[in-house]
This record gives C-alpha cells, sequence and structure tokens, in this order.
C-alpha cells in the first residue's frame, strides 16, 4: 500500500518537499537577508495551509473557523511574548536572521500534516465530514500559520525599532 501512495503522489509535492528542505536548511544558518525576504515562508506556509483546508473542507463551516481563531491567537501570543530573531546591519533594508532549526522541523511537520491528511481523505473520504478530524487538521493547519505569521509579524515590530532607533542618532 505504501508503495501505491508514493507512486501516486504528484511530482509536485515531492518539489514541494525539496523547496521545503532547501528552504528549511538556509534558516538555519545566521544569514543578513533583504526584509522583503523575510515574507517568503510564511507566504508559502499561508497558501499551502488555506488551499489544503479549501481543497478538503471549504472555506467556510467549523474547518475554517477553526482555523481562522487558531492561526489569530497563534499569531497573537508570538507578537506579545516572542523574542525576535533579527538584529540590525549597516545595510539599509537588510538584517540579520539567526539560525534555527526549528523553521525545518515545522515545515516538515507541515509537509507530513498535509500529506497524512490528504492520504486519509482519498482512503476515506467520509472524513472530510467528520468534525473531529476536521478541527484537529484546521487546529493544526492554524497553529502552523500562526507561528509563521507570528514570527513574520515579531520581526517586523523588531525591525520598525531598529529604524526608529537609526532615524534618532
Amino acid at each position: 500500500m505504501l508503495n501505491q501512495i508514493f507512486t501516486h503522489t504528484p511530482l509536485y509535492v515531492w518539489v514541494i518537499l525539496a523547496f521545503l528542505i532547501f528552504r528549511g536548511v538556509i534558516a538555519m544558518r545566521t544569514r543578513e537577508l533583504a526584509m522583503n525576504k523575510l515574507f517568503i515562508i510564511p507566504l508559502v506556509m499561508l497558501a499551502l495551509s488555506l488551499f489544503d483546508i479549501a481543497a478538503k473542507f471549504g472555506l467556510g463551516g467549523i474547518g475554517f473557523a477553526t482555523w481562522t481563531v487558531t492561526m489569530a491567537a497563534t499569531l497573537a501570543l508570538l507578537v506579545r511574548f516572542g523574542a525576535a530573531r533579527i538584529a540590525p546591519t549597516a545595510k539599509p533594508g537588510h538584517v540579520v536572521v539567526l539560525g534555527s532549526k526549528f523553521p525545518l522541523a515545522l515545515m516538515m511537520a507541515i509537509f507530513v500534516t498535509k500529506y497524512v491528511t490528504s492520504i486519509a481523505v482519498v482512503v476515506q473520504p467520509h472524513l472530510r465530514e467528520n468534525a473531529i478530524f476536521t478541527v484537529a487538521v484546521c487546529a493544526l493547519f492554524g497553529l502552523f500559520s500562526g507561528y509563521f505569521l507570528g514570527r513574520l509579524a515579531r520581526d517586523l515590530k523588531a525591525y520598525q525599532g531598529f529604524s526608529a532607533q537609526l532615524q534618532a542618532i
């Protein structure tokens, strides 16, 4: 059965996995980046999450509501209590981003969740109508999306602080 699952997986799924691994490995290193590049992974993760929810459960009802509440709560918690992962540089519009293994782990968790739930609803289509399954999957995707968006918002807030300090000098 596993052989059938892997051989029937579309090629674009493996391309997405390769992209996520590539980006996750890059995120492990401390590096200098233009601020606009900080938007790439949060927006990709948001799109993957919303496309998956729309395809499996629709963008209405309990699934989307669960995703929205979980995403907003996670985003708010990270903005309020999270620490910035960036530091200023001498180059305007650039920052130093601290490396971490966590983004790679989280991107793999998203991919596995998306892949496993996709297989589950193909094998057992009635799961699309199961409220517990829907809430669990959408809560996970909300948590993942909220984390990436919250981290981005936290970094933007820190960057604004750096910019204000530089202008005051």
